[in-house]
């Protein structure tokens, strides 16, 4: 059986060709703010005609508690629809002890997220899972110690925690970092420091967004300040980590999955699958008078053609309709 066509679609990922642009706001500290990285996020979307707005509010050494308790964040929460958005905790918060996140993040997370929705139930909520010191960490008085990659494993276990607690999706920035720090160690991802992202690293991150929010290699032209190599590099990577952990990172979440085959016979059989936890229906129209309500599905076309499938939905945000068009 030989793969003819497959095609990611969201309906969040293509509210940039509406009237209104893609709103997405970054909530940490500075992981998020070094090189101010959403805005090499936002490059990047734009180098590619994407309409895009992006805002970020981040302030330095904070947790998901010490964000819960600042007014201006709220503020910034209810200043606009969001499409997306990405939540960081402190570099460390997350790679304590399951016991511990429970008691010590999982309350703020919550009271951040109802925030979220209360404002907007249609907004995507992305956790920034973020990576090891080099070097790893101790803490004599914690008795902590923990090597680069000990830390970056429990960061990862944390992220993954919080995420199936409450169905979020994780951009997995840490885990494409681990890739290239061991693949490609000659390209410095940190500050002297040793904590802190570079150029290279805030690329890195903002690499990974493009990929998790678009669901596409990042492929573009923007480098910012990087060799081209490296740049494009670090774009493979990410692109790759990213995409080839949709399912497991959730960041199919929300997506509609369309794949054109052919059978046995020769025929394109058109494979549907509608990636809706929440939703409570699922109707495909398929452009032939056919229809479905499955939300995982199959549909044989009787003649050649291009036909408009489209799909409605109805969720907590209401029904929505994408609609694409397919040529058998």
């Amino acid at each position: 059986m030989k793969l003819f066509l497959s095609i990611c679609l969201a309906f969040i990922q293509f509210s940039w060709l509406a009237a209104q642009p893609m709103r997405v706001l970054f909530v940490g500290n500075s992981y998020t703010h070094y090189n101010n990285m959403p805005k090499l996020f936002e490059n990047m979307a734009q180098s590619k005609g994407i309409r895009i707005e992006v805002t970020m509010d981040a302030k330095s050494s904070h947790t998901f508690e010490m964000h819960s308790k600042r007014p201006e964040l709220y503020a910034n929460i209810r200043s606009k629809k969001w499409d997306y958005v990405v939540l960081q905790g402190f570099s460390r918060e997350l790679a304590q002890d399951k016991e511990v996140i429970d008691s010590s993040s999982i309350p703020y997370v919550k009271q951040l997220l109802d925030s979220i929705y209360s404002n907007n139930k249609c907004t995507n909520v992305l956790l920034y899972q973020t990576w090891g010191y080099d070097g790893g960490f101790q803490d004599d008085t914690l008795g902590i110690s923990w090597t680069y990659q000990e830390m970056s494993d429990r960061i990862h276990q944390g992220y993954l925690h919080v995420s199936e607690i409450f169905n979020l999706t994780i951009v997995p920035v840490g885990k494409v970092w681990e890739t290239i720090k061991e693949n490609n160690p000659q390209i410095n991802l940190y500050q002297p420091d040793k904590q802190h992202p570079s150029m290279a690293g805030s690329y890195l991150a903002a690499s990974c967004f493009y990929a998790a929010l678009f669901k596409t290699e990042p492929n573009i032209n923007f480098i910012a300040s990087l060799d081209r190599k490296q740049a494009e590099y670090i774009q493979e990577v990410a692109g790759t980590v990213v995409l080839l952990n949709k399912q497991r990172y959730k960041i199919n979440q929300n997506t509609v999955e369309i794949d054109i085959r052919l059978n046995p016979e020769n025929k394109k059989v058109v494979y549907l699958n509608a990636l809706y936890p929440n939703a409570k229906s699922v109707i495909w129209e398929f452009g032939d008078g056919m229809t479905e309500t499955a939300f995982r599905t199959r549909h044989v076309y009787s003649k050649p053609g291009t036909y408009e499938i489209k799909i409605r939905v109805q969720d907590a945000c209401g029904d929505r309709i994408l609609k694409r068009k397919v040529t058998v």
